[in-house]
């Protein structure tokens, strides 16, 4: 549609045009089954064929190694923030990298089932970083690290994962990669386990994926429910429940669509492309900013302020008069933000560019 803004939330956010379009010629009759997938069993033949592709693309896209399962679940990353350490943990001791406002919650949700261990951080109220991994304070009978790969508020993104064996940690690595997979490829010899939440870079709200090795299934404390019990959600191949299956749906159409571009790869190379666009911008100007360390900054989350705070308001009315939507900032960081995920096309950021070089002109 010509019409269509260029939508910069950061969840639920855009998904491809090419992609809602199919779902909506597919909704009353999925295939020629008389049915809309809304309404299909997801113990029928119909669905189960629509899960088991997106989990095989998924797993091809990441190429997720064999000793991987892959479970579709609920509850979202803040659900993950619980349901990690009663699977993983055994309610004792797991450590935490602090890098923004997701992973604190992540340690603050896990104290709850396990002896949850801060073993670096940044800054409160000011996460511009990371720390470098040499100086992590990391406990020997850690059952596992957790970090947030992407920080989606205040725009700080691995570029590496640690490596906690040459860290001298046996433990396990759990990334919350929520904002930020399918943007780049995971190393698998490193991550233990990850999850995200579908709606910011997969598809509808709704849906989480954990992908989780093997060895990993089978530790869950007792008061794990069972519907969140890893090794029970796994053997009934992510069926133990009713899944949320219009977005499995959704997320399947996006992962054919992510191959039909050209794969991970491809969606890396234009995140790149993307973001330079956008952080060349503010750096080169005296009326916006951008204070995230640049080996941090993040590909896909892009905070900035203006140095004139006073003139927000009309930053973001004149943004949206020009169709480009969802940049205020997080409530608890102010400013604003760009998502750049996926489905956002280079086209949109450099309108977005070249309006605030427009507002720039006319309030400077």
């Amino acid at each position: 549609m010509a019409n269509r803004p260029y939508n910069f939330s950061a969840g639920p956010a855009v998904l491809p045009e090419e992609v809602l379009r199919q779902a909506a010629d597919e909704m009353l009759d999925w295939h020629g089954a008389g049915m809309s997938v809304m309404e299909m069993s997801h113990r029928g033949r119909e669905f189960l064929s629509i899960c088991e592709q997106a989990e095989s693309d998924l797993r091809d896209l990441l190429a997720v190694p064999e000793h991987f399962r892959i479970l579709f679940m609920q509850g979202g990353g803040l659900g993950q923030n619980a349901i990690v350490p009663m699977n993983l943990s055994r309610g004792a001791e797991a450590d935490f990298i602090v890098t923004g406002s997701w992973s604190q919650k992540s340690a603050e949700e896990a104290a709850r089932y396990c002896q949850a261990g801060i073993a670096a951080a940044t800054e409160s109220g000011a996460h511009l970083s990371i720390p470098d991994p040499a100086s992590w304070v990391l406990r020997p009978q850690a059952s596992y690290v957790h970090l947030c790969s992407n920080e989606t508020i205040d725009g700080v993104e691995f570029q590496q994962l640690p490596d906690l064996a040459a860290l001298g940690s046996n433990a396990s690595l759990v990334i919350d990669c929520s904002s930020h997979i399918l943007s780049r490829m995971i190393d698998w010899s490193k991550v233990g386990l990850a999850f995200a939440g579908a709606q910011k870079n997969i598809g509808p709200a709704g849906l989480t994926i954990v992908i989780v090795r093997e060895d990993l299934l089978g530790r869950a404390m007792s008061i794990c429910p069972t519907v969140f019990n890893y090794k029970k959600v796994a053997e009934a191949g992510s069926m133990y429940n009713t899944p949320p299956t219009y977005a499995i749906y959704m997320a399947g159409l996006v992962f054919q669509w992510v191959k039909r571009q050209g794969g991970v790869a491809e969606m890396e190379r234009r995140a790149i492309e993307r973001s330079n666009l956008l952080y060349q911008f503010i750096d080169a100007s005296n009326f916006y900013v951008n204070r995230v360390a640049p080996a941090a900054r993040s590909r896909m989350n892009v905070p900035f302020a203006l140095r004139d705070e006073s003139l927000n308001e009309a930053f973001l009315a004149g943004a949206r008069a020009k169709g480009l939507v969802q940049l205020r900032g997080h409530k608890s960081v102010g400013g604003m933000r760009a998502s750049l995920y996926n489905a956002m096309p280079v086209k949109g950021v450099r309108a977005l560019v070249a309006y605030m070089r427009e507002f720039t002109v006319s309030h400077g």
